[in-house]
């Protein structure tokens, strides 16, 4: 299985880095997480958005982990 990787220079603290990135992130989980978005507060990252399953929102948080070196202060993300 090829893995698919995201683009690690993303700089988070423009407007267009954080709606890149986000993009990247539907995209490689395409159906599976919608309304994706990236909160840059104190330093850190809130991801908000829904999610079919629990594994898609573990997804999501594990490729931002990749993507940046900012923590991850919650994932907010809804399963329904």
């Amino acid at each position: 299985m090829k893995s698919e990787s995201i683009e690690t220079s993303i700089d988070l603290r423009t407007a267009n880095g954080t709606t890149e990135l986000e993009s990247q992130i539907q995209c490689r989980l395409s159906g599976q997480i919608w309304d994706f978005r990236l909160d840059v507060v104190d330093k850190g990252l809130i991801l908000r958005g829904h999610a079919q399953t629990f594994c898609a929102k573990q997804l999501a948080q594990h490729a931002v982990i990749k993507a940046t070196r900012l923590p991850i202060l919650a994932n907010e993300i809804v399963v329904s």
